[in-house]
């Protein structure tokens, strides 16, 4: 059967501030043990993700590329026509399908760039702290 074992310690709630780190690594040994078991705090993760993300890279565009010329190459119809059946070189779905591809590139540019420039914020973030006085 299943043994109930009480050995552990009971855990005391946490009350985490927005910027600010434990002096007590919340309970762990270290601040590297904290963030292998329980990961970055939410803070955290919004000032560490603007560094280390990256942008969209080229064989990402050639990969999209070469699928979008593969489609249009498809769509043409000297390909799969049946006997009888006049198909138009250009239609609606061309279209559409270029008014698609400009929504979603412009919600992936606009996703990519949603933290803005880290150079440009912490130059301004250095600035404002010597206005204020608190030197670098």
């Amino acid at each position: 059967m299943e043994e109930n074992n009480d050995n552990s310690t009971k855990l005391d709630k946490v009350e985490s501030q927005w910027g600010k780190l434990s002096d007590d690594h919340l309970g762990y040994a270290s601040d590297e043990e904290r963030r292998a078991k329980r990961g970055l705090e939410d803070w955290e993760l919004v000032e560490k993700i603007p560094e280390s993300q990256r942008p969209v890279p080229y064989w990402f565009f050639a990969v999209v590329g070469v699928v979008l010329l593969v489609g249009v190459g498809l769509a043409f119809p000297f390909w799969g026509t049946r006997p009888g059946h006049q198909k138009h070189w250009i239609d609606w779905g061309f279209a559409i399908a270029l008014a698609y591809i400009s929504v979603a590139g412009y919600f992936v540019y606009y996703m990519v760039k949603w933290h803005g420039d880290t150079a440009h914020a912490k130059a301004n973030q250095k600035q404002e702290d010597n206005v204020e006085g608190k030197g670098e």
